[in-house]
């Protein structure tokens, strides 16, 4: 009842309504904004994937998971809060091997798990949508000690914004394809504020990169943090 109640929902039947989902090749290259070719792909996670156990927080149609395990040889779990988006993720790569989609809640597959993993990740997934105090440290319990992890958030400056000048959540919206707008609480900070909650988890911050979608102005779109167990 959760998912059905998310604006993502929305967005998944929307996407489901338009066309059966067909199996596709996996991309060649890993995408943390929306606009392939900008900034790094796959390295953020590391040097070497090979076997290395990674999860994706908010996998979505399942993309980026299928460029790990096929492109990088990686096991790979994508993890949605949405089960149509992960019915169609199976239906675009479920015959890929170390490749599995799991539908939870974010937190919830962390806190059940029992496993250690090599590197987590979100691309305008779980993380900035789920409170940081709660997501952060659930993540670093889960990391090996000195792996990463790596996610993407819409720039907190995009369009002329301010960041959030507190720990507070922010309104945002999201575009479901028929273009209808749904409110969503988004943690829209800046660099700055996410290294504050990252130490507090006992993650380390390696790097903050902000990326330009050209085509909407001269405003950064994208925030890339990466982080490291301590």
């Amino acid at each position: 009842m959760l998912a059905q109640a998310s604006p993502w929902y929305a967005h998944a039947l929307q996407r489901t309504a338009a066309g059966p989902a067909e199996p596709l090749a996996p991309p060649a290259r890993m995408e943390w904004t929306t606009r392939p070719g900008i900034g790094s792909g796959a390295e953020a996670l590391g040097p070497d994937l090979r076997r290395k156990r990674v999860v994706e927080l908010g996998c979505g149609s399942g993309h980026n998971a299928a460029c790990l395990a096929t492109r990088h040889a990686a096991n790979v779990t994508g993890v949605d809060l949405v089960g149509l988006q992960v019915r169609r993720a199976r239906s675009h790569y479920g015959r890929l091997n170390n490749l599995t989609f799991v539908a939870g809640h974010a937190l919830q597959f962390l806190h059940a798990s029992d496993e250690q993993f090599d590197a987590i990740y979100s691309i305008f997934g779980a993380v900035g949508l789920i409170a940081p105090e709660l997501l952060l440290p659930a993540i670093a319990h889960r990391l090996k000690p000195g792996c990463t992890l790596a996610f993407s958030v819409p720039h907190p400056q995009r369009g002329g914004r301010a960041p959030s000048a507190d720990d507070r959540p922010s309104r945002d919206y999201v575009t479901l394809p028929d273009r209808t707008r749904l409110p969503v609480a988004r943690w829209d900070f800046d660099a700055n504020r996410w290294e504050k909650h990252l130490d507090r988890a006992g993650l380390w911050l390696t790097s903050a990169q902000e990326f330009h979608d050209p085509r909407r102005g001269r405003w950064p779109t994208t925030l890339l943090i990466t982080a490291r167990k301590l």
